[in-house]
């Protein structure tokens, strides 16, 4: 390496990281992360390739121009012309989340560039948690860099060794992948292996991988990298040279291959690195959070976590369909007369199935209902690169929109809509006015918008800046008319809910429907809070009871590859104001008593303490309700049974709670014997212990309330 010049060195507020800021020989920036003394990036370079926009002397004029290479591109001939350091702390109270207020508290240093023979100016923005690293580049306004073209952002993560890993394929449409455990060195040879079929992706080097990135050291430091507050811009995805173990950024591109059309003044966003040596202290980081802006929504009143239930894992297991009939090849919205189709039979969007989940939903305390399938266009709805496939507003005959909207509203029940874009991303946004205020007409409050299949126009990526535009701009429209958002498909989110709060879940990972689909292995949740959850919640859809799906669908023989104490610990682990209970209604009634703790579990929390951890194989957290005071704990397994022993320290002093425990039976496995449990109540308080069995695939989850002498009374000591 180059010798570096003009060091500049900033510590976290605690002490425990060190940053360096350098510039080598040849006016490349650098920049290196020490973690209590020891090396946790080795000095990584910054900077970008560009492309620019070069007139055509022989037209004459600006009317025929050519993007050619720049060949000074931002990545050398730097001085270094001024540096700010600063502190920043504040204390701020997310509308909803893990904990009641999250502290903001860093210590920033801006670094201003200036590139020799061009005249540009380039500023990073470095800020230190005592979680870790953020940093951007900023753009100032300046006569000579205004409008450009990305080639490649060529940030660098260099490693200090051949970490263990668990990554998932670096893809542009999809990050629904299981994960893959290895060392950095091992990922080129496993990646064909990791690379499932999936109905829209691609993928773009046999040793890239995504974002949020978890990484293990032989020495027990844990290391994360992602971005925060992707607005603008391409989804980052990390490209290994793995004979020097180094990251580079590598940017979704466009249809034509560019990275970015960039307009100055104009800020990347963050690239994080999180870090510690314990590996609880990652999920209980706020870091990506704290990277983005403050709430733009003023009155977020309308903003409510919700429980919800809904005609879906019918139609995922095959039981059910979201098309009404059979009879047509294909469709045409506006043309074709489905009043005249003869329904196939198997449509569950009908308003009697409606009603029987609306009934179910106010029995049993659930705030809403979510309905698949209920609009016009599913006959031939995917794969066809069909421009106008929805329109969002017109219902299949057997699905009476007024009259659920009236039984629903009789019950207190909120319904839930549906908007299947099939990636037609023009087509949704010149219905969106239309459909939200549809929503709101007939009293839905949250959306859950999908983006399945390749994506229209032509030739666009799921994660290129055009449709994490399109993302944004649903989000912002939505908030427009006080809707809460739920995408699946879209790009992982990055701690935008911050700015934007009304986005209160996510796909945008391998959820429980792949268990409809195969299977997905029994750690992946233990793998997600530490990856994807790192930049907002994900709407899992949790709580499946039945694991056999062919009891559903003779013809799908998949198999759910957890306990039903997993699944209930789920409701804690897997973090979201937004939660489902996923399976068929009668699958409950056959397991009341383990459905009361999906009826009991909070969906907002006042605090959250996490008691154990290890990525791919536990997870153990308690959970203070907001407002009620009472706690709840959830502990999900790997692959292999286990003990886990945790503290009731978190307890206030002084009080006697009762603790009703959903644990695995000690014969239980996820494959052979997963409704195998037993609940039971004891009395705890802060210095009680557990010392509790996971079954392979299994967990447990506890419910804590206090409780006056009288109801102590004939209950045991844990």
């Amino acid at each position: 390496m180059s010798h570096s010049t003009q060091a500049q060195d900033m510590k976290s507020p605690n002490g425990k990281f060190s940053l360096r800021f350098s510039l080598q020989s040849d006016g490349t920036p650098v920049y290196n992360l020490q973690y209590k003394g020891k090396e946790v990036i080795k000095p990584s370079k910054l900077g970008f390739e560009l492309k620019r926009l070069k007139k055509d002397a022989a037209s004459g004029g600006d009317m025929n121009q050519k993007v050619a290479n720049d060949e000074s591109s931002l990545h050398d001939n730097f001085t270094l012309v001024d540096t700010k350091t600063s502190t920043f702390d504040e204390t701020w109270t997310p509308v909803w989340g893990e904990v009641k207020t999250i502290r903001n508290h860093y210590n920033e240093m801006a670094v201003t560039l200036s590139q020799k023979g061009t005249n540009r100016q380039m500023l990073i923005r470095f800020r230190l948690f005592d979680e870790g690293l953020g940093f951007r580049y900023e753009f100032p306004h300046q006569k000579d860099l205004t409008y450009f073209v990305i080639k490649e952002e060529k940030t660098q993560f260099a490693m200090t060794g051949d970490h263990t890993a668990f990554w998932i394929p670096g893809d542009y449409d999809t990050q629904e992948y299981d994960f893959t455990t290895s060392r950095l060195s091992e990922i080129r040879g496993l990646m064909p292996k990791a690379i499932t079929a999936n109905v829209s992706q691609a993928s773009f080097s046999p040793t890239g991988v995504q974002t949020s990135l978890m990484m293990k050291t032989d020495q027990g430091i844990y290391i994360n990298l992602h971005e925060a507050a992707l607005i603008d811009y391409a989804c980052m995805h990390l490209n290994l040279d793995d004979k020097n173990m180094v990251f580079e950024s590598w940017l979704t591109p466009d249809v034509k291959g560019d990275k970015g059309y960039i307009q100055a003044p104009f800020n990347t966003p963050w690239r994080t690195v999180i870090v510690s040596d314990d590996a609880r202290d990652i999920l209980a980081s706020k870091m990506t959070y704290n990277l983005n802006e403050p709430s733009k929504i003023e009155d977020t009143s309308w903003i409510k976590p919700t429980k919800y239930v809904g005609v879906w894992w019918e139609m995922i297991t095959g039981k059910s369909s979201w098309a009404y009939t059979d009879e047509y090849p294909s469709v045409q919205l506006g043309v074709t007369d489905y009043t005249k189709a003869k329904p196939n039979g198997k449509h569950g969007a009908t308003t009697e199935n409606v009603k029987k989940h609306i009934d179910f939903a106010a029995e049993h305390g659930f705030d809403a209902v979510l309905v698949e399938g209920w609009n016009q266009g599913w006959e031939d709805w995917f794969g066809n690169s069909k421009d106008y496939v929805f329109d969002f507003v017109t219902p299949y005959p057997d699905f009476n929109v007024a009259e659920i909207r009236d039984y629903a509203k009789s019950k207190n029940v909120k319904m839930m809509m549906h908007h299947e874009t099939s990636s037609s991303v023009r087509n949704y946004e010149r219905q969106m006015d239309k459909a939200y205020q549809f929503m709101k007409d007939n009293g839905y409050d949250a959306v859950k918008s999908g983006y399945v299949g390749n994506i229209l126009p032509r030739g666009e990526n799921h994660y290129s800046q055009w449709i994490v535009n399109h993302y944004q701009y649903a989000l912002e429209k939505a908030a427009e008319y006080k809707i809460m958002i739920n995408a699946h498909e879209a790009v992982r989110p990055t701690g935008i809910a911050r700015t934007y709060p009304n986005l209160i879940g996510n796909e945008s990972a391998r959820g429980t429907e792949y268990q409809a689909f195969g299977g997905s292995k029994p750690n992946h949740v233990t793998l997600l809070p530490f990856t994807r959850q790192l930049g907002g919640p994900m709407d899992y859809t949790p709580g499946i009871f039945e694991m056999d799906v062919s009891k559903l669908n003779p013809d799908n023989n998949s198999h759910v590859n957890s306990t039903i104490a997993n699944q209930l610990a789920l409701y804690l682990t897997m973090y979201s104001p937004l939660q489902m209970a996923a399976d068929l209604p009668e699958n409950y009634m056959k397991f009341p008593d383990a459905f009361q703790f999906i009826k009991d579990v909070a969906v907002d929390w006042d605090d959250s303490k996490y008691l154990e951890a290890e990525p791919g194989a536990y997870i153990t957290v308690a959970r203070k309700a907001k407002k009620t005071g009472k706690w709840f704990v959830g502990s999900v397994g790997g692959n292999e049974p286990r003990t886990s022993k945790i503290g009731f320290g978190f307890l206030e002093p002084g009080k006697k709670y009762i603790a009703t425990l959903y644990t695995d039976a000690k014969d239980a496995h996820y494959k052979t014997n997963p409704q195998a449990y037993t609940i039971r109540k004891v009395v705890v308080d802060s210095k009680s212990k557990l010392s509790q069995f996971v079954a392979a695939g299994g967990g447990y989850a506890i419910s804590l309330e206090e409780a006056n002498k009288a109801q102590l009374k004939g209950v045991a000591k844990l």
